[in-house]
């Protein structure tokens, strides 16, 4: 049997009690900490969970696969994953193998960054579909016209996109991320992103939460704990600008 164990948005304290059941209920257990940083390590879930963990890394969860299914066709084999399990296409894939080969499969979910960005004021239902920025090495240099094209197509809408900042081996800057936006802006010289366009940085979300809604300018200048989001806002109802005005005026207090 393969279970997915969401493990949550910040730290090992995150995981409910079914999760740390579950965790504990596994014969073997892995995890993998590379599509969700969290301020978490093996050995604190292993002190929590009572088990030895396995850390998988990234070539091993999505090119050998045959790591865990193997394993899962004679034993409770367990997977913890940080946020959601299954906001990450990879794990959605390896559930996917696992039925192929006739292993039952089971999920534990938990909470996401995907709704944790709630905690800024913003509606979900008007968040479109969010982006990844990659880090340039990544894409050989070359800036990701499709990230650009995704938020203009948002915002052309009126709905408000989620960025991802990469995580490899380190996290993704805010002001990395910023630059990136801001280097595709001039090269495609369109009017999407500009240094006077008010976004939200988010760090910490989930333990400490620190929210920013500044212009870009502004927020290239500021340090940000990692990992962070972006958010580029498209058109704002007035609860949710009321809301963003309570950030800002909380935090100059």
């Amino acid at each position: 049997m393969l279970v997915l164990i969401s493990i949550g948005l910040y730290d090992e304290r995150d995981m409910s009690i079914k999760a740390l059941e579950t965790a504990r209920s596994c014969d073997l257990l892995f995890a993998e900490f590379y599509t969700t940083k969290l301020n978490t390590t093996v050995e604190k879930l292993e002190e929590l969970i009572g088990k030895p963990i396995r850390l998988l890394s990234r070539q091993e969860l999505e090119e050998r696969q045959e790591t865990i299914l193997n394993e899962a066709k004679i034993k409770k084999v367990g997977l913890l994953v940080g946020g959601d399990c299954l906001v990450a296409t990879t794990h959605s894939s390896l559930v996917l193998e696992a039925k192929k080969q006739g292993i039952s499969t089971h999920v534990v979910h938990s909470s996401s960054i995907i709704s944790a960005v709630a905690e800024t004021g913003l509606h979900l239902q008007k968040f479109g579909p969010y982006v990844t920025i990659p880090f340039l090495e990544k894409t050989k240099g070359l800036l990701p016209e499709s990230v650009y094209r995704a938020i203009q197509a948002n915002k052309n809408r009126g709905l408000h996109t989620l960025c991802l900042l990469d995580t490899d081996n380190r996290c993704m800057t805010v002001k990395e991320a910023l630059s990136i936006l801001l280097q595709l802006e001039e090269n495609l010289k369109e009017n999407v992103l500009s240094k006077d366009l008010k976004v939200i940085a988010c760090s910490k979300l989930g333990g400490g939460s620190l929210i920013e809604y500044d212009t870009v300018e502004s927020l290239l200048e500021k340090d940000f704990e990692t990992p962070s989001v972006i958010i580029i806002p498209g058109s704002l109802h007035f609860t949710e600008k009321e809301f963003i005005s309570s950030l800002c005026s909380s935090e100059k207090r």
